[in-house]
């Protein structure tokens, strides 16, 4: 069952989720058109439990150090849920439930639920990461790769970010705080007041992506997407700003992409 697409329909918004490739939205069509580039590696993915990369793939907990596989040496990039087939929990006309249980190599036990709402103008991701067990560090972020051209003008980015976050050579936050700089981006950003980007394709859609997280990363250096990644913290946030799942308290995230016709 897990690894049988699903699609999901509200008006002439359509849907696709693939619970057996990485829990992913593969397919995000408006009125037949495609926003998501498409292929294995793109649609858009969830980042559990962390966002974009990790120094050298290490990160420490308390007294412990642990190590994640260089699957983008030097660095672990994008969390480990994206390799794996989630479970359908949920399965309606509009919406869908899908679960993973985190396994090796992330050290501890827990269970991912991302829930998929749709409506004729709006989708909503909502994630969280739930333990019974051992508290750990996490993050929990979207990376969806939004086609830069749907046969008309390329899509243009709108946002005003409080700050960059200043990217060293080895693509990692330095911890200094910049003034946002033109792209091309490879950057995260801080929204204090929560993410809000507009994706605006010239005389065909224009995308709200929000969340009320503070965190985006916004990736347009490829010549057939552009990303816009809401986020629970800034890459390597796993040393830097470690949020806790606790057996009390899960992390939660949501986000909700609203469209409308120009």
């Amino acid at each position: 069952m897990s690894d049988e697409d699903i699609t999901l329909t509200a008006g002439d918004a359509e849907v696709t989720v693939r619970p057996g490739n990485g829990g992913r939205i593969g397919g995000l069509r408006i009125g037949g058109v495609e926003l998501l580039r498409q292929g294995e590696r793109f649609g858009c993915f969830p980042m559990v439990p962390w966002c974009g990369r990790i120094r050298d793939g290490r990160f420490r907990d308390g007294a412990s150090v642990h190590q994640m596989p260089l699957n983008s040496p030097p660095h672990a990039i994008h969390g480990t849920v994206r390799d794996g087939a989630w479970r359908p929990a949920r399965v309606g006309t509009d919406e869908a439930v899908i679960t993973y249980d985190l396994v090796e190599p992330w050290p501890y036990s827990g269970r991912v639920t991302q829930q998929i709402a749709l409506t004729p103008d709006s989708l909503t991701l909502t994630m969280s990461v739930e333990t019974y067990d051992s508290s750990f560090p996490a993050q929990i972020g979207w990376h969806p790769w939004f086609n830069r051209n749907l046969g008309g003008e390329d899509v243009r980015v709108g946002f005003t970010p409080a700050w960059q976050e200043e990217r060293g050579e080895d693509h990692l936050p330095t911890g200094n705080r910049i003034e946002p700089r033109p792209g091309p981006w490879d950057d995260c950003f801080g929204m204090p007041g929560g993410v809000d980007v507009t994706l605006t394709w010239p005389g065909q859609l224009e995308v709200k992506v929000a969340s009320r997280e503070e965190w985006v990363v916004v990736y347009d250096e490829q010549e057939a997407a552009v990303c816009v990644e809401p986020q629970t913290g800034p890459p390597d946030g796993l040393n830097t700003l470690p949020r806790l799942v606790t057996p009390l308290e899960p992390l939660e995230a949501a986000t909700t992409w609203t469209w409308r016709r120009l």
